[in-house]
């Protein structure tokens, strides 16, 4: 008996000394992303990210449409219809996408507005905070990315995110591709991990804007936050603005102008 315990005692340390010795390379590989994107001269470049969605420039489907398809085209987002459906960009009413306005009386065409969501891009996000992997992580210029290989699919981030940002792919959503042309410019997705918005980072690397900015025709203003003199700056100057759910803490970084 003696035996077996000193037996299980010595497998039990050295069990956890192998996982050591695995975990803590893989917890540096995962920090070492934060600064593994190398951008070339021609990328832009921000303190902190941000977006200004005018709303009332959203008056038709066609406007909505031309937002989202490109968006979900060049990011090879599978076209599910159904609970399962994996979306990065999306939109929806007045209530749904602004839950802590319960206070006010707003006008009728507000109320009947649809809203476009996505992705935060918070300052204090509660998805990094959850994810056992290090897959989900804030950059030094405030996007909140992913790293497709690290996700085991747990969906803590899923439950973690309160703006409904994340998708799962329960399926493969290759299958999902047949009917659209193939962008092999950005990679597919597998079966059981997490995908969303990145503000098109891959973009910004290369001196261009997000998809749905130049697809909105001036309806979305993108740039730094921290830079004041940045049109993002100007439009949060010149207009009110609301973010989604501030009460929170998260400090979204995405504004809409109502």
């Amino acid at each position: 008996m003696k035996n077996r315990r000193q037996f299980l005692k010595v497998a039990g340390l050295s069990t956890l000394g192998l996982a050591g010795g695995l975990a803590l390379p893989g917890m540096a590989r995962a920090a070492g992303l934060k600064d593994s994107y190398r951008s070339g001269q021609e990328a832009l470049k921000g303190g902190h990210w941000g977006m200004v969605i005018d709303t009332r420039a959203f008056d038709s489907p066609e406007k909505f449409e031309a937002v989202i398809s490109a968006c979900h085209k060049y990011h090879n987002v599978p076209a599910i219809n159904s609970k399962r459906e994996v979306k990065w960009i999306w939109k929806d009413g007045y209530h749904q996408t602004f839950t802590d306005q319960k206070d006010n009386y707003p006008a009728k065409d507000v109320l009947e507005r649809k809203y476009l969501m996505l992705c935060n891009h918070c300052v204090n996000p509660a998805c990094v905070r959850v994810c056992p992997t290090q897959a989900t992580f804030r950059r030094s210029d405030g996007i909140v990315v992913m790293d497709y290989h690290r996700c085991i699919g747990c969906r803590f981030c899923m439950a973690a995110c309160p703006y409904g940002a994340r998708s799962f792919n329960f399926e493969d959503p290759r299958n999902f591709l047949e009917d659209r042309e193939l962008n092999v410019s950005f990679p597919t997705r597998m079966r059981g991990v997490v995908e969303k918005c990145t503000f098109c980072s891959e973009l910004l690397a290369v001196g261009k804007a997000p998809l749905c900015v130049e697809a909105s025709e001036g309806a979305i203003v993108f740039g730094d936050l921290d830079d004041p003199a940045s049109d993002v700056r100007k439009v949060l100057a010149e207009n009110f603005t609301i973010r989604r759910k501030p009460t929170l803490g998260t400090e979204p970084s995405v504004y809409y102008i109502i």
